[in-house]
């Protein structure tokens, strides 16, 4: 497993952030992104998770909603990353993952396009 502390790993999150396209970032309104060590329940099983509720899903959405949450969790991340290369292929694909999740794209069409 590849070993980076929270510090770094944050960084690493936030250019990968920077790398994605304009289109697929400028829709993203009332969005924060958090990095926890783990999930809840402890497994290394989930990378991301999108909390919220998707753009296709929203009736009437203004001011005053709490923001939605795309997380990514560090260690489950580290524990598929052999080295930063691949930390940082991974990362950017949860990225891709969670935030198609907020577009309301399902998991079904995120395998089709590669991403799950």
């Amino acid at each position: 497993m590849f070993e980076l502390d929270a510090e770094a790993f944050e960084a690493l999150v936030v250019a990968e952030l920077d790398l994605l396209p304009d289109d697929m970032v400028d829709g993203l309104d009332n969005v924060v992104f958090v990095v926890e060590d783990r999930p809840e329940n402890g497994t290394l099983d989930t990378l991301g998770l999108y909390e919220g509720v998707a753009l296709t899903e929203r009736g009437t959405y203004g001011f005053g909603e709490l923001p939605d949450r795309i997380v990514l969790y560090r260690e489950p991340l580290l524990s598929v990353s052999a080295d930063e290369a691949e930390l940082r292929e991974q990362i950017h694909i949860t990225l891709v993952h969670e935030i198609g999740h907020f577009f309301g794209i399902d998991d079904d069409r995120l395998h089709e396009l590669g991403w799950a």
